[in-house]
């Protein structure tokens, strides 16, 4: 019994250490080993509280193979923290101080910080609208054009939508904009262009996360295909060097065009992918930019899960 109790004080001291220090998956796996759960129970609590989680997706977290970052796996690192008696946010907090010890590769990058805080806010928003990411929508096609002011701000963008329900009833589509670093949501306003008109908004500040319902004139029979227009007024932060875009999903074509104000061009332009927001950046390629029409542009024929964006430098 001596022995238990002395395996079970160091348990403690290194749950509590990896706690304090980091890094999530080795915090992650002391927890476990703490309170003596295998890896099936672990699953097994989380279905409890409505998250889906393999048992190979907690191995990779404990190993530090995959580190989780969609809103579903999120979810399910709360989850845990409740499951292994842990104070609030304390695995959250370790997974958005992951961006720091993640290489100079990110220094110009949206941080990994800034995407984790993000995306639970951006669930929290969603449920106030009663609503999710999905929303019973598929992407055929969307064309996004970003707009960057005189004071090289993220001026605005506007958004070209070609969208079939996969579910009977579908009235509504739910626009999010995330905007640069110290932006202010409650600044920007949302413009319907074309068959649609907006309904309830909602932002948070910190974050710079706005999301808003654009509501259609009719509802949507599964099958049913649908286009729409709208717009976002930003230029509430300051200058900006890239815009990025995640898919949950694979879906249709996605292109994205970068139009830059007069007399207010950067040196170099270059596209980029991601993996996911905790993975390195790859797939970077220059693009020429056009001094006529002051743009450049991207297309991705079939998006697939992870992030695409164009990057620019001014000096």
């Amino acid at each position: 019994m001596r022995h238990g109790t002395q395996y079970a004080d160091v348990a403690t001291a290194e749950l509590e250490t990896a706690l304090h220090g980091g890094p999530f998956h080795v915090a992650l796996r002391a927890a476990i080993a703490a309170r003596g759960l295998p890896l099936q129970r672990v699953q097994h609590h989380l279905t409890r509280y409505g998250v889906k989680v393999g048992v190979t997706s907690l191995s990779y977290w404990q190993q530090g193979a995959r580190r989780p970052q969609r809103p579903e796996s999120l979810r399910a690192v709360r989850a845990l923290e409740e499951i292994l008696k842990l104070p609030d946010e304390s695995l959250i907090r370790l997974l958005a101080e992951a961006d720091d010890r993640s290489g100079p590769e990110r220094s110009s990058a949206r941080s990994y910080r800034s995407l984790v805080e993000a995306s639970g806010i951006l669930e929290k928003l969603l449920a106030e609208l009663g609503t999710t990411l999905d929303g019973g929508l598929h992407t055929l096609g969307h064309h996004e054009c970003v707009r960057i002011g005189t004071r090289r701000e993220l001026l605005g963008r506007d958004s070209h939508h070609i969208v079939r329900a996969h579910k009977d009833g579908i009235d509504r589509y739910v626009a999010i904009h995330h905007g640069d670093p110290g932006c202010a949501p409650e600044r920007m306003t949302v413009h319907a262009l074309e068959n649609c008109h907006t309904g309830r908004v909602r932002w948070h500040h910190d974050t710079g996360v706005l999301v808003a319902e654009l509501l259609f004139d009719t509802r949507l029979r599964t099958g049913d295909t649908h286009l729409f227009r709208y717009g976002v007024e930003d230029g509430t932060a300051g200058a900006s060097s890239e815009y990025v875009r995640g898919f949950r999903v694979s879906g249709g074509q996605y292109a994205l065009q970068v139009r830059f104000a007069e007399d207010t061009l950067p040196v170099r332009c270059h596209r980029f992918t991601q993996h996911s927001a905790a993975a390195p950046r790859s797939g970077r390629q220059e693009l020429t930019l056009s001094g006529r029409h002051r743009s450049v542009h991207m297309v991705e024929p079939r998006v697939r899960p992870g992030i695409v964006g164009i990057g620019w430098d001014w000096e």
